[in-house]
């Protein structure tokens, strides 16, 4: 044996299985003549290379650059061993090991090899729906267990053929173990029923012959002639129609009791976008990222001499999609089946397959069960998804992107965080939940669970908090939920902490939303922020509806140095429902009259006017509430935007809507907060009277209710900017956080932005994680950690 040789072993972690890494690692031993082999397992991939010093210098430093294009190491471990006998470099079967965990890729887009084969005429896989390989495909939604092998997929009902079979051999070739490889002979297939040809609990079945082509024109058919259609997809069904058609998207609306919340909308390409949309070189790139996320994109405006533009019915089209809104979501074909349906029908109308509030539908059997109502026909295929996972959604915010659904292309990738943590499994809030467990340094959140507000939704919960400790191996330490003490999200972590024997510990709304965006960027546990945590709803401290609040915190503890003053909410999810009332208690509240000449007057019914005027007298079932979500609705009925509001937040979108119009042509101090400095044992309260009464003298002289609107806009950016300047006299800290659902506002959070940078502070936004409740289990799981580790016997902490 040359005595020159060298022998290590190699411990790599990070996104490293399902993704081409191992005949990557053989290709590069192979051209530096090393010995060795190469395994997966369930902490990520083990490596033993043997060869002369320079060779082996040469292969580590493959693993700095060039990479497969998903792979990402986390951390890369070195050993020396005594050189062995060994002729070759071979790729070993994975290893499994019962408590050890890795992390599992999230689904990615089609990749531009696989599309050309698709259209291939001469290709074996030409216009295969299912086509892959290990740089696309499916990953998550198919996983069944780790290592990510085709036996613990859903793929593993599929046996490959012969030429499958040696492509999923051959290290040299793009789909060595590929787990989903598969083709027209062996893999799955897609089929079209028209909904009045089964019956409820009929068989589904494939025939293994049917043509793709005649299934897409079926669908095509039915779509073009106004019909809706059950699609199966990735991570579960969509409902399709013809964008064009505002018959059809109006049909769908009744159908699924969606009244005026938008829907998206799937275009061949960016260029496609543009007809239609505004599209930057920023947004082309979130659009074609291999995420392929939903990109909200402000509504292209219509010129004079935009003939084309109205005669293909975008305007009309626009209005049906998104009304009231400036933006629309835009999506990118992004499985090789969306790739035939777009280019048989364009664009697409693309939502969620369920009711409003429910969960996606999964199965084939679930999808006629619950979805038969709403369609005229089904598109279906028999690869089974094992988990559900809904489309993201980003908004472009300056050079980067604001997530605002966090889900398919980004769920399961962990977040890193600064230091190894407790286990913790934390349930998030009732609104667009998500789930976060910790490992190390690992925190995994998951993806859009929807709003926890029935039981499909809490069984959809109850299944993937499952999955997800059996997936990636953990043993949680506590389980973490809102502070709220009857939240059904509350309700369900008691009965898991006692399920799992561990403490159940609480932790408040905002300090959860400012913690995460501390977690997401990785700041020292001890260092402190200014935290600007704007929302609608969270249960307080005192028990009041907190909303407009400032704090100053850390991962260990927070003080509330200034918030919103309170006012009353009357029947707290009525007023929510109708913002008409959330403006008459506004007034009330400061002490002016109900004008006549205000729109939120003359809305609201004399005899509920009366009533509502005697529950505010008696104070009966009124919330305080210090909510800056309420007051964005309440500015939206005071100027005659929406009185009443049929999904979250609808008040406030077209409130900035008709403001971003205008911004940069009105006065940004026409109207102003006032500040009320912090006694001794108080926090500095935010006063609204002198705003909202210079907003009725507006309304009332028929100023413009969009100079209203973006002069609203400046005011709020500029009391938030003065209250962190003044708690920086005091304290000292310049790092200012922006989080919680307001801050989906893109144009506040850029004016509040530029404003403060300006003013010196160093300002942190949301760019993995959302700022709305689908962050907020990030940041229990954390705060739950450090109290863990403070006491650990305590069952309860808030």
């Amino acid at each position: 044996m040359n005595q020159h040789l060298i022998r290590i072993r190699i411990r790599l972690t990070g996104r490293i299985q399902g993704v081409g890494f191992r005949p990557f690692v053989w290709n590069r031993a192979s051209d530096a003549g090393l010995t060795g082999w190469v395994q997966n397992d369930s902490r990520g991939v083990t490596i033993e290379a043997q060869g002369e010093r320079h060779n082996l210098d040469t292969f580590l430093r493959g693993f700095q650059q060039g990479l497969p294009p998903l792979a990402t190491i986390d951390s890369l471990e070195t050993a020396d061993l005594p050189a062995i006998e060994e002729s070759h470099f071979t790729i070993r079967d994975s290893a499994t090991s019962p408590h050890a965990s890795t992390a599992v890729m999230a689904d990615i887009s089609v990749c531009v090899d696989c599309l050309e084969e698709m259209q291939d005429a001469h290709n074996r896989r030409h216009r295969y729906p299912f086509i892959n390989c290990t740089n696309c495909g499916p990953r998550f939604t198919i996983v069944e267990s780790i290592p990510y092998d085709r036996a613990l997929t859903t793929m593993k009902s599929f046996e490959m053929c012969d030429r499958c079979r040696e492509e999923y051999n051959d290290p040299s070739n793009r789909r060595f173990h590929a787990q989903p490889n598969a083709c027209p002979e062996c893999g799955p297939q897609i089929w079209f029923v028209a909904a009045d040809e089964l019956t409820r609990d009929a068989p589904i079945r494939a025939s293994k012959h049917d043509d793709p082509s005649r299934v897409i024109e079926s669908f095509t058919a039915c779509v073009l002639g106004g019909g809706i259609v059950a699609v199966k997809g990735i991570g579960g069904f969509h409902l399709a129609c013809d964008a064009t058609n505002v018959d059809a998207i109006r049909k769908l609306r009744e159908r699924k009791g969606r009244i005026d919340k938008p829907f998206a909308i799937m275009v061949a390409d960016s260029e496609h976008a543009k007809r239609f949309a505004e599209v930057n070189s920023g947004e082309r790139r979130l659009l074609e990222s291999k995420e392929r996320p939903i990109v909200l994109l402000q509504k292209r405006k219509l010129n004079a001499d935009d003939a084309e533009y109205d005669s293909a019915g975008y305007s009309d089209m626009l209005d049906a999609v998104a009304p009231g809104n400036h933006c629309v979501g835009v999506m990118l074909p992004y499985s090789p089946l969306h790739h035939l349906l777009i280019e048989a029908v364009c664009p697409l109308l693309m939502t969620s397959g369920n009711l409003s509030d429910e969960p996606i539908a999964r199965t084939n059997d679930e999808a006629v069960r619950r979805l038969g109502p709403l369609v005229d026909g089904f598109l279906f295929h028999d690869r089974d998804i094992h988990v559900v996972c809904d489309d993201s959604v980003v908004r472009p915010l300056g050079v980067s992107a604001l997530p605002i659904r966090r889900s398919r292309g980004f769920a399961p990738i962990p977040i890193r965080l600064s230091q190894n943590r407790p286990s913790v499994v934390a349930v998030g809030g009732e609104m667009k939940a998500t789930f976060c467990i910790t490992q190390g340094q690992n925190a995994y959140i998951s993806q859009h669970i929807g709003d926890v507000g029935n039981l499909e939704t809490l069984g959809a919960l109850q299944r993937n908090v499952d999955h997800y400790l059996q997936l990636f191996r953990i043993d949680a330490d506590a389980v973490a939920a809102d502070l709220h003490p009857s939240s059904l999200s509350g309700q369900f972590a008691e009965n898991l902490a006692k399920t799992l024997r561990v403490p159940l510990i609480r932790v408040q709304h905002h300090v959860a939303h400012a913690v995460s965006l501390i977690a997401e960027h990785q700041l020292d546990t001890d260092q402190p922020i200014l935290a600007c945590c704007f929302d609608g709803t969270g249960y307080g401290t005192d028990g009041a509806i907190w909303g407009g609040e400032f704090l100053t915190v850390n991962c260990k503890g927070f003080e509330r140095f200034a918030h919103l003053q309170y006012f009353p909410l009357p029947g707290g999810d009525a007023s929510i429902r109708r913002p008409y009332r959330t403006a008459l208690a506004l007034l009330n509240a400061h002490g002016l009259p109900w004008d006549e000449r205000l729109p939120c007057v003359s809305f609201c019914p004399t005899g509920v006017r009366r009533l509502l005027e005697q529950q505010l007298l008696s104070n009966l079932n009124c919330f305080p509430t210090s909510s800056a979500g309420r007051l964005f609705d309440a500015v939206a009925s005071l100027i005659g935007i929406r009185h009443e509001v049929s999904f979250e937040a609808q008040a406030a979108i077209e409130l900035e809507s008709l403001a971003s119009e205008v911004i940069d042509q009105v006065d940004s101090g026409a109207y102003r907060f006032q500040i009320a400095e912090a006694s001794d044992h108080t926090a500095m309260q935010i006063r609204s009277h002198d705003l909202v009464e210079s907003i009725c003298r507006d309304v009332i002289a028929g100023v413009d209710r969009r100079r209203i609107a973006a002069q609203f806009h400046h005011a709020v950016a500029a009391m938030i900017s003065d209250v962190c300047q003044s708690e920086r006299g005091r304290t000292g800290i310049d790092v200012v956080g922006l989080t919680g659902g307001v801050f989906q506002n893109v144009l506040l959070t850029t004016l509040l932005t530029k404003r403060l940078e300006a003013s010196g502070f160093n300002v942190l936004v949301h760019q993995q994680i959302p700022p709305n409740d689908g962050g907020l289990s990030l940041g229990q799981a954390v705060v739950a950690g450090y109290r863990l580790d403070d006491d650990p016997n305590r069952v309860l902490l808030t």
